[in-house]
């Protein structure tokens, strides 16, 4: 429930982690962080994954040019994030939320006044701070 991810899409996302090379666990919550709403987040542009889910879900966001209204987009390296200046007041919110943010992650690079973000790479596990133990995920879904 820490992502907001309900069990079909989360069931989903563990069969993508246990496909691709490495260790399924870490591959899993990489997913889960590539997630645009979760993104948002983290870049401090919506204080909440709720509020981010539906400043995407009402179009106030882009990636790389092009309006994405879907929270599960997975964003990729060198990805930018912008907000869709369609003239709308999610900019105020947007801003407000800024406010609030104290420190980006590493692998994100955000500029707060121009309300654009980069991608620079996929986080490592070091850097989830999400206090799951994903070992105990992977041993009850892979039976």
């Amino acid at each position: 429930r820490y992502y907001g991810v309900l069990e079909r899409q989360f069931r989903n996302y563990y069969d993508k982690a246990s496909r691709q090379p490495g260790v399924t666990g870490e591959n899993l919550l990489r997913l889960l962080e590539s997630r645009l709403d979760n993104v948002i987040v983290r870049l401090g542009f919506a204080g909440s994954r709720r509020q981010a889910r539906q400043l995407v879900l009402h179009g106030h966001w882009t990636v790389n040019g092009r309006r994405v209204d879907i929270p599960s987009y997975q964003v990729r390296t060198d990805d930018v994030i912008a907000i869709n200046r369609g003239g709308s007041n999610a900019e105020q919110v947007i801003r407000e939320a800024t406010d609030l943010v104290s420190t980006v992650p590493a692998w994100l690079q955000a500029d707060h006044d121009g309300l654009t973000a980069k991608v620079l790479r996929h986080p490592e596990r070091t850097e989830i701070d999400t206090p799951v133990q994903e070992q105990l995920i992977v041993e009850l879904y892979s039976k």
